[in-house]
């Protein structure tokens, strides 16, 4: 049994439910705790009031509750799950989560060739800055299709 955990980062997406799930059984195994994590952020100058950082925060935590009732529902066994909504940039909340951890899990992006050469991924982005193993998870073909389109 690990003490450490496993990160896993989370956006809604097919794929990072696909992550999720792998993570899952990742935990189950290694009888760790599985980290959840999906990164929340807003404009402070369009979304100015407070209550527009509170809805972000919310909607991040719905993100991640969505996930884990759906990845519930098709299993038997759960390791212990910590639920984390942080602010700030996907990559850099993801790099910190992975200080300490036993592997951090992420999806790979789904977005064009060139958008990933031009704008870079978060998964680019942990691969290169990340504290613990990276275990990419990569896009199916129906969902590099859809996201060409």
């Amino acid at each position: 049994m690990s003490t450490k955990p496993i990160v896993v980062g989370i956006d809604g997406t097919p794929a990072s439910d696909r992550a999720l799930e792998w993570a899952l059984d990742e935990a189950v195994v290694r009888g760790c705790p599985l980290h959840v994590v999906n990164a929340w952020n807003f404009e402070a100058l369009t979304d100015w009031t407070e209550t527009a950082a509170q809805r972000a925060q919310a909607e991040s935590e719905a993100v991640i509750e969505k996930a884990l009732q759906a990845a519930e529902a098709r299993r038997q066994e759960m390791p212990e799950i910590v639920r984390k909504s942080p602010r700030g940039d996907a990559a850099e909340v993801l790099e910190q989560a992975s200080e300490g951890a036993a592997m951090l899990v992420v999806a790979s992006h789904t977005g064009h060739r060139i958008r990933q050469i031009v704008l870079g991924s978060t998964s680019m982005h942990v691969v290169r800055h990340a504290h613990a193993p990276i275990v990419v998870i990569p896009v199916n073909d129906r969902e590099l299709a859809e996201s060409t389109r």
